[in-house]
């Protein structure tokens, strides 16, 4: 036999082999996909329904979900180490999971999950090339990545649209902040006389405003927080701004509510340094007009922890932005912004910004991986801190090493300095960091960030009428 022979004979193996393998796995990706029981609601909604049947046919949870059913070759040697590590990505980036159970049982994904599916479809990036070699069936159609934007699009206008939007951008990542939102107006006024004041200190010398100044973005302009005896904290603070959209509050997302958060700091030797709230009730008992205003707001006479803590996150619930320059182009004022503007946006949802950057907050609901794209840590330098860990902290699990709440992006232009350590002092600096290891668009042009930092400019809001920069306590 001639070697030419030999070499076509091998070549045909090869190409039978690869097709008889191709074969299988579009068998074994049917046979064990997702599936929906005969009673969800999903299979009476045709628009859900289309969406689902495009994941299933890209079988998305191979890589995004645990305990998934993975095909023969995943456990064979050399090609388990490459898949591996592809898996281990594909569930830090994103966790399809409760997208799953959301089809199963007819409820609504979070505004994170949507967007981050957005994401990817809109930059074609899922399925990955490597893995489309092995699943030709994966490959999704444009009438596939049609339905999966048309299902987040519908989901977004009936679940997630802010009263007064406009029609043509209710089915947007980011919608306007709503103009109220329902509080207790008798704990509010108690919630903010608490706020100001300093004798929930241990020594009168720092409140809630200390840190959180409503005439400095809600912030305190500093790398890491200053308290009680001039105290340096480990972490940047947070805006108190529309903190109330946040699912939960502290960058690692230990306390689940507002009064959960009021309470952190009070107790805290760093921060407030008091030693028991039982002291600091103590303190504002002796003041006659605090034991009636607890009395009017409480219906009952006491004043504890819970009532403080209470009242405080009932205030901080009335700390919201609306009526910024890009709230009034949602609601359909196209003069609202410059063309630069609008092109900064489009360009903030188009690179990914918006994949965790969304709702009303631009932020605030989901807790993402500091250097999905890069490593971060490794190139800021220094020793890593507790707070570096992030929410790890919290659930100790190794899947939350160096994960962190999105932070919200309204009012942004007046929190700097910016991240979790507070290392980056400049707004074109984060945009420039947050592409670089958090989007597959590493090196953007002076242009683009000039265009984007000119969008998060026009998320400055209004509180009490004023512009947020203008505001006063």
């Amino acid at each position: 036999m001639s070697v030419r022979k030999i070499v076509l004979s091998v070549a045909a193996l090869g190409v039978a082999a690869y097709g008889g393998v191709i074969g299988y796995l579009t068998h074994f990706d049917h046979e064990t996909a997702p599936t929906l029981s005969v009673s969800s609601p999903t299979l009476k909604d045709p628009t859900a329904a289309a969406a689902f049947a495009a994941i299933r046919e890209a079988r998305c949870d191979y890589c995004h979900a645990r305990s998934t059913d993975l095909p023969f070759y995943f456990h064979v040697p050399v090609a388990n180490q490459l898949m591996r590590r592809d898996l281990d990505q594909g569930l830090r980036h994103f966790r399809i999971e409760p997208v799953l159970a959301a089809f199963q049982n007819g409820t609504v994904p979070s505004e994170e999950q949507l967007s981050r599916i957005e994401e990817v479809i809109r930059q074609n990036r899922m399925p990955p090339t490597l893995y489309l070699l092995m699943h030709w069936h994966a490959h999704l159609s444009q009438a596939q990545r049609d339905a999966l934007l048309s299902w987040i699009a519908a989901e977004r206008r009936a679940h997630y649209a802010t009263p007064g939007v406009a029609a043509r951008f209710a089915a947007e990542p980011v919608q306007p902040v709503p103009e109220t939102i329902p509080v207790d107006a008798g704990k509010v006024a108690l919630g903010q006389r608490l706020f100001f004041d300093k004798q929930l200190s241990g020594n009168g010398t720092v409140s809630c405003a200390s840190c959180h100044a409503l005439d400095h973005g809600g912030v305190d302009g500093r790398v890491t927080a200053l308290g009680i005896n001039n105290q340096h904290g480990p972490i940047n603070v947070p805006s108190v701004y529309d903190s109330a959209f946040n699912m939960s509050q502290f960058w690692n997302g230990r306390a689940a509510t507002l009064a959960d958060q009021a309470a952190g700091p009070v107790m805290n030797p760093l921060e407030m340094g008091a030693h028991d709230w039982n002291g600091v009730a103590d303190k504002l008992r002796q003041d006659p007009t605090y034991v009636s205003a607890f009395q009017a707001a409480f219906g009952s006479d006491g004043i504890d922890k819970q009532r403080i803590t209470d009242a405080i996150a009932e205030y901080e619930k009335t700390l919201i932005t609306p009526d910024s320059r890009f709230d009034r182009y949602l609601k359909g004022d196209e003069q609202a912004l410059s063309a630069q503007e609008k092109n900064g946006y489009a360009l903030f949802k188009s690179i990914g910004c918006s994949g965790c950057h969304s709702g009303v907050a631009l932020g605030g609901q989901a807790y993402e991986a500091m250097g999905l794209e890069g490593d971060y840590f490794t190139d800021r330098g220094g020793k890593l801190t507790d707070a570096d860990r992030g929410r790890y902290m919290v659930t100790h699990a190794n899947a939350d090493a160096e994960r962190f709440k999105v932070p919200n992006l309204r009012n942004i232009a007046l929190t700097a300095p910016y991240f979790h350590d507070g290392s980056v002092k400049t707004l074109d600096q984060a945009v420039r960091d947050m592409a670089r290891y958090q989007t597959p668009y590493h090196d953007l042009s002076d242009h683009d960030v000039a265009d984007i930092v000119s969008f998060l400019k026009t998320l400055t809001g209004t509180y009490q009428g004023k512009t947020l920069a203008n505001a006063t306590p």
